[in-house]
């Protein structure tokens, strides 16, 4: 069982560098993930609590059991705090699968609905809302390697 979730892992690791690596270059596009900006964050909080808590926890906890119990067929849905892997991805990453869903990360078909589309219901400035405010939950520390992660893949605020 653990080796499967150690696969599963490797397989969201790899899949977040495929789309980095396969998405045309966004560097200076307006990208704007910022959890200092409180407008913003107040923005994304609004919507995490109508689009999002209902599966990562309106504490951002994420589901019970996600890194034990978690399989194809009963997709958990991880922590979006510093005790998760939300904040080892860069931006860009983080982005596209949140407005592609879970298949885009996977580079294939996923028979489940584990991670919506929401780029089908949320704008891109929405998206970008969200993910503010969920960066602005993350402990300090946690933040400064998020901002490392996304100098390592070559994409920097601005």
């Amino acid at each position: 069982m653990t080796q499967r979730i150690v696969a599963a892992l490797l397989v969201l690791v790899v899949g977040a560098g495929a789309i980095y690596l396969f998405m045309p270059d966004r560097k200076g596009a307006g990208i704007v993930i910022d959890p200092t900006d409180r407008a913003m964050v107040a923005l994304g909080g609004e919507i995490y609590a109508s689009q999002c808590a209902a599966c990562h926890g309106a504490g951002g906890e994420g589901q019970p059991g996600w890194q034990t119990q978690n399989t194809e067929q009963n997709p958990l849905a991880p922590p979006h705090d510093g005790t998760g892997h939300t904040w080892q991805h860069p931006d860009d990453a983080l982005f596209e699968l949140t407005k592609s869903g879970l298949s885009t990360i996977a580079c294939r078909t996923l028979d489940s609905d584990a991670m919506p589309k929401f780029g089908e219901i949320l704008s891109d400035d929405q998206i970008y809302a969200v993910l503010s405010y969920i960066k602005s939950k993350w402990p300090p520390d946690i933040l400064r390697q998020n901002v490392e992660i996304n100098e390592i893949y070559g994409f920097q605020h601005e």
